[in-house]
């Protein structure tokens, strides 16, 4: 009985097709499933201020999910900064998103202390449907595009 021997020399492996990454942190995941789940919550809610503090929190968290994927900028010994300031740095791609999340700060920190004004049915499903699309490109910025 005869056996042929091959040397591994002369087999060429195409490259894959796909870029392998390494699995998205812990938190990052954890802060994700939050985003998800509380927009899930969002999406429930008849009151439009509940919506609108739900939405924005979840936004929050996906925002925060990408900045533990990525790093969390160097600032030093600066002051506490905002998640969507420190995400223009750690993730410039998203710098429009942070800048219409950063407008609704003050908005949400009101309706938070019970200041309602100006947030009615509209602007509470307006905040609800971003929050759903920034949830899910924090989603792909994590877990990778595929």
């Amino acid at each position: 009985m005869s056996v042929a021997v091959t040397s591994h020399e002369d087999v060429v492996q195409p490259g894959l097709p796909f870029q392998v990454r390494p699995p998205a942190p812990r938190a990052a995941v954890a802060l994700l499933s939050h985003a998800q789940h509380g927009l899930a919550d969002a999406g429930g809610e008849a009151d439009p201020v509940e919506r609108f503090i739900a939405s924005y929190l979840s936004a929050l968290r996906a925002g925060a999910a990408v900045l533990a994927a990525r790093g969390r900028p160097h600032r030093g010994r600066a002051k506490p900064t905002s998640v969507w300031t420190l995400l223009e740095s750690a993730a410039p791609e998203l710098r429009e998103w942070a800048v219409f999340f950063a407008g609704h700060s003050a908005t949400q920190a009101a309706a938070q202390s019970g200041i309602t004004r100006g947030l009615d049915v509209e602007a509470a499903d307006e905040l609800f449907r971003r929050s759903g699309q920034f949830v899910e490109l924090a989603r792909r910025v994590v877990h990778g595009a595929g």
